[in-house]
């Protein structure tokens, strides 16, 4: 069962695995340098569907049966999922899955749901609650701006702060140390969840640095709980603070004497090319960092690229109502270690 370190940081003893992962997108997300990560995409972004919000719904299921069949699993093998995203009462997830009829529990951490869905099926897996788990999690460009800021008729003008929603979907499949038909696996080794940080940012546009000072926290924290540091590890991928978040981040952080530019990428840098897709300053959205990480981090993982990383997913707990009652946008971060390990090798 997992060890609490300090806080709230989680050490797995019994080696939760990366059974599977599987990433959907739409057109944008095609177009851009990571397009052909994907398993699934359509450039309407529509998956033939007559809503945006069904479209969203779509994109889960697309997501967990590929996913499922790359494990060579069918939906009784899962014990439970964990699920969310950005619309209210959790649509995109709750009408995706009931077809599948699988225990499901809801989350919702904004953009931080992947690191949030995939933190609880590790535990879940790890404490033996759970033989196989699956997380979750997607984002729609077009539900989410109409839910969030103006209807996309409304024709409204971006700020350069202001990122764009991914239409995207990530799921990935939790295990009990089984090992690849390579000979190697994906171990979620560590698990962190964050605090609430309130930077005082009231603008709906500048999602970035809402976010920035809930993952400087929790990296800070995760450090000193686990006993490493950044050196300790391949790559620090946060998701999805954009350009100006990930700025105000190495600024935070530096603070503390922490230095990760060398080896941090955000997941809203890696999805869309900035100089040939308008994107302001980068992607957003729980399903960016869901589909870096399933179509992209993972498989990298995999063919030896990596054999550390930190997935930092960050989200911004963004209320309309609040905000227009005059109140601010917190932020939230959680994470997860992920280390790559030969069939050969033991325990953490």
């Amino acid at each position: 069962m997992a060890k609490l370190l300090g806080r709230s940081t989680y050490r797995m003893e019994n080696h939760p695995t990366i059974l599977s992962s599987s990433a959907v997108g739409g057109g944008m997300e095609r177009d851009g340098p990571l397009g052909s990560c994907f398993d699934y995409t359509d450039h309407s972004g529509m998956f033939g569907e007559d809503s945006w919000e069904k479209a969203e719904n779509k994109m889960q299921q697309l997501a967990l049966k590929q996913a499922l069949h790359k494990a060579s699993l069918q939906q009784e093998d899962l014990n439970i999922l964990f699920a969310g995203d950005l619309l209210n009462q959790c649509t995109g997830s709750s009408y995706a899955l009931r077809q599948f009829m699988v225990p499901f529990l809801g989350l919702y951490g904004a953009c931080s749901t992947m690191s949030e869905s995939l933190l609880m099926a590790s535990v879940f897996v790890d404490s033996g609650l759970a033989d196989r788990a699956g997380a979750i999690t997607s984002s729609h460009f077009c539900s989410a701006e109409r839910q969030y800021r103006f209807p996309l008729e409304y024709g409204s003008q971006r700020p350069q702060t202001a990122q764009w929603t991914a239409t995207a979907a990530g799921a990935v499949l939790v295990g009990r140390g089984e090992l690849h038909e390579s000979g190697r696996r994906i171990e979620v080794v560590h698990a962190c969840a964050g605090v609430i940080e309130d930077p005082g940012i009231t603008d709906a546009n500048n999602m970035g640095a809402a976010m920035a000072p809930a993952a400087a926290c929790l990296l800070k924290r995760y450090f000193i709980e686990s006993g490493t540091q950044p050196k300790n590890y391949d790559r620090i991928f946060t998701g999805d603070l954009g350009q100006v978040g990930s700025d105000l981040l190495y600024q935070l952080l530096e603070r503390s004497h922490i230095k990760i530019d060398d080896r941090h990428d955000d997941c809203g840098l890696l999805l869309y090319d900035r100089q040939q897709q308008d994107v302001h300053a980068g992607g957003s959205g729980c399903g960016c960092s869901a589909a870096v990480l399933a179509g992209h981090i993972l498989p990298s993982m995999m063919m030896g690229k990596y054999r550390n990383v930190i997935l930092a997913a960050t989200g911004a707990l963004l209320s309309p109502t609040m905000v227009q009652q005059g109140d601010t946008i917190p932020g939230i971060s959680h994470l997860v270690h992920l280390r790559l390990v030969d069939g050969k090798e033991g325990a953490h």
